[in-house]
């Protein structure tokens, strides 16, 4: 992948991290700069990136505190997604990712061509979010 793209990734993680970019600005950077979407794993404490053809950058992400819950929760999940898209002011994406562990959570595919997202849990379990209109 080439270094412009890299860091259009790296400068979306960070923003998500820091409170600086919206899910939708994100999204947006993102479509951009070519991708299709990126993919969570909380077990690794890492975010992927992903193009058409297959390249893909992979970054390590900041806040790993937390372990993911055994039981996947998906009201929880969905009460989680809710509290984020309503970006109240007790909101942060480092929080967010806190407490999606604890509902079980292990991660989550973004897919900008399909416009959702699937979290799922440690058993496969899934909560799939569409994006608002």
């Amino acid at each position: 992948m080439d270094a412009e793209r890299r860091a259009i990734a790296k400068f979306c993680l960070d923003a998500a991290h820091e409170g600086k970019l919206s899910f939708p600005e994100i999204i947006g950077k993102l479509v951009n700069a070519g991708f299709e979407g990126y993919a969570v794993d909380y077990r690794r404490n890492s975010q992927t990136y992903y193009l058409p053809d297959g390249d893909n950058a992979d970054f390590d992400m900041p806040h790993p505190a937390g372990s993911v819950a055994a039981v996947f929760d998906g009201d929880a999940v969905e009460a989680l997604v809710r509290w984020a898209q309503r970006n109240a002011p007790d909101y942060s994406y480092a929080a967010f990712g806190e407490k999606v562990k604890a509902a079980g959570c292990a991660g989550y595919l973004v897919s900008f061509l399909g416009r959702r997202v699937v979290y799922y849990g440690r058993t496969a379990e899934t909560h799939v979010e569409l994006f608002p209109q």
